[in-house]
């Protein structure tokens, strides 16, 4: 152990620890590759949070795609994906996910996790949008924290061990090859870690919104840390806005209500009552994509059809009252916290901010652009292309948390290094946000609020010009930090203001319309399938768009 002490506020610093591999983030991504990773050496478990509690894997409440049925086949899951997806997605990560997710549900139940069951004892399955089959495995409207608490209790078996409430604010390099990396904790002391391999897990980043359902800890952190150490980001302007947010009360605008309300044969409706899905995909209805289901919302409020707090009604009503209470009672439990009864009147829902499509570039086996650094579940982009399917993520998290934990267990024990003026930058860099002047919630507040107006569901060339030059201004602002304490926080705002900036500029990368990316101002006569644009891309020295099929 090495502690020094830095020329400021008596902040000690920093505990050095090794292992063979470091898992950035505790969501189910990250747990699954710290559990496979524990096999090959030692692991440590960075959670910026209370590891099992933070993240979006708890909150979410949907369920998990797997073909588990003779009648349901791979090639249809590939192709929905892809299809869902705007033809986006990297066909080879695709197939992945959908050959491996089966065996990796199997992983869960072997280890404890209690799914819904049919009367014939097979895990049960719902329908979701985008989906010829219903594929959907699913433990009520809580799935999310079902498959946490059994990867938490699998993970206390493996060894690993697990460092809470450390935030991550920069990678170490040796040359170009990612050796460790460093946290702060909530005193605002420093923990730099040397590892073999390193794994982003952290994550997605729509906090960046006003109007949000990730939890607080949802910053883009890993996009940010992973852009700064050099690698390869691939699609960030692609991110979903989930159709169904609760809008009130006030302080609950944004929580998810999840899409196996739909699943269960929810309505959407208009205030003149209309069920309005029949005018923008009347095949599928309310389980068309998230992409078509978040602009047809959008367009009903636009055009003056919403409801009086800005929404759209979502009505089960007509479904059987035990069906709600069994298949929803988490929806049941959240809405009547707020007044509403679902069993006897709608809700009132709109698009929030959800899912972020892009992220890290990776290979099939989660290793980045960069040596050494792998990414795994949200972080990283080309899974899911230009809109995820609902029931993918959690697959994801499991599918390629293992591939990733294997592949960076696997990797070769080095002489780690460290060098003494990376931590002096980082030392610099704390130092500086006391003598700073603008607290790091009012920069955060006013990047929401410009990200819900120039880089929603609808985009155009000038309001994200615009929107990347709020974001430019607020990133030249000197934070200020009152305290050891809030350093963190300080240096979460700087990675949601490069989250943000990455958003915008692929979004004014991507001349078309595509996915969950809806360009106003740019008119095309191509469509997904025949693009004449691949992946934007952007990294430290520059960024563009690969070539797609010619049209």
């Amino acid at each position: 152990m090495y502690v020094y002490d830095p020329p400021y506020n008596k902040m000690r610093s920093a505990e050095f620890l090794d292992c063979h591999v470091l898992v950035i983030g505790s969501g189910g991504a990250g747990v699954r590759a710290a559990i496979e990773a524990s096999c090959y050496g030692e692991t440590i478990l960075l959670s910026k949070t209370i590891a099992g509690k933070g993240g979006c894997t708890t909150m979410a409440e949907g369920g998990y795609n797997a073909v588990l049925r003779e009648e349901d086949s791979c090639e249809d899951h590939f192709e929905d994906t892809m299809k869902g997806g705007a033809y986006l997605n990297d066909p080879a990560l695709v197939r992945i996910l959908v050959d491996e997710s089966p065996e990796r549900i199997r992983d869960l139940l072997k280890w404890g996790a209690v799914f819904d069951v049919t009367d014939r004892c097979e895990v049960a399955q719902r329908p979701f949008g985008g989906q010829c089959f219903p594929r959907t495995c699913y433990a009520g409207d809580r799935t999310g924290h079902e498959m946490m608490a059994t990867l938490m209790d699998r993970m206390a078996s493996s060894g690993t061990e697990v460092i809470q409430e450390v935030s991550v604010i920069h990678l170490f390099k040796d040359e170009n090859t990612v050796t460790g990396a460093l946290g702060i904790d909530r005193n605002g002391e420093l923990l730099a870690i040397r590892s073999d391999s390193t794994i982003l897990a952290t994550g997605g980043g729509t906090r960046i919104y006003d109007i949000s359902t990730n939890s607080s800890s949802g910053t883009g952190d890993g996009y940010a840390l992973g852009f700064r150490a050099g690698a390869d980001l691939i699609d960030m302007e692609q991110v979903q806005f989930h159709p169904t947010g609760a809008v009130f009360p006030y302080d609950a605008r944004g929580r998810l209500v999840t899409e196996a309300v739909r699943g269960e044969g929810g309505i959407l409706k208009n205030s003149l009552n209309e069920r309005f899905m029949s005018r923008y995909d009347p095949e599928r209805m309310e389980l068309s994509t998230r992409d078509v289901v978040s602009r047809s919302i959008a367009t009903e409020i636009l055009e003056g059809r919403g409801t009086g707090h800005g929404g759209v009604y979502l009505d089960v009503t007509h479904l059987p009252r035990s069906q709600i209470e069994s298949r929803l009672p988490v929806m049941l439990e959240q809405f009547l916290k707020f007044g509403v009864d679902i069993r006897d009147e709608p809700m009132e829902v709109a698009p929030t901010a959800h899912h972020i499509m892009g992220g890290l570039r990776i290979s099939t086996d989660g290793q980045t652009t960069i040596p050494c650094l792998y990414a795994c579940g949200e972080v990283a982009g080309g899974v899911h292309g230009a809109n995820r399917l609902g029931g993918n993520a959690l697959a994801d998290t499991q599918v390629f948390g293992k591939r990733a934990g294997e592949a960076a267990g696997r990797s070769r024990k080095r002489v780690k290094k460290i060098h003494r003026k990376e931590i002096e930058a980082q030392e610099k860099r704390l130092a500086g946000f006391h003598e700073g002047s603008v607290l790091p919630t009012t920069i955060a507040r006013s990047l929401q609020t410009a990200m819900w107006e120039g880089a929603g569901i609808f985009r155009t060339a000038r309001e994200l010009e615009k929107t990347l030059e709020v974001i430019k201004h607020l990133s030249s602002l000197p934070l200020k930090a009152t305290g050891n304490s809030n350093l963190a926080e300080c240096c979460t705002v700087q990675n949601m203001l490069r989250t943000a900036s990455l958003v915008v500029r692929g979004a004014l990368l991507r001349k078309e319309s595509r996915g969950a990316h809806v360009r106003k101002d740019v008119t095309q006569t191509w469509d997904a399938k025949s693009s004449p644009y691949g992946h934007t891309w952007q990294n430290l020295k520059d960024s563009g768009v690969e070539t797609g099929v010619k049209a």
